[in-house]
């Protein structure tokens, strides 16, 4: 279990792959949120939006870097959108 207090805010999160998922904005209960930067405009014609990652994901922190269990693109499947 990874201790989830050294998660920084601005931090990069990538997939178990090494591929960018998205920055940390801060932790929230038991997710991850991320910015809104790397967030794509949605196709309903919305700006970005924050994204939401399970905290289980997280497989290890090395500095600024939270690298997950999941590949990059498992990883973007299983965003939870901010309501």
């Amino acid at each position: 279990m990874v201790d989830v207090t050294q998660i920084k805010e601005h931090a990069e999160v990538v997939g178990a792959d090494g591929v960018h998922v998205g920055t940390v904005d801060h932790v929230d209960g038991d997710r991850i949120k991320l910015t809104k930067n790397d967030s794509p405009s949605t196709e309903d014609g919305q700006g970005q939006k924050h994204h939401y990652l399970p905290i289980g994901l997280v497989a290890e922190i090395e500095g600024d870097t939270v690298r997950l269990s999941a590949t990059g693109q498992n990883a973007v499947d299983m965003f939870e959108e901010a309501e």
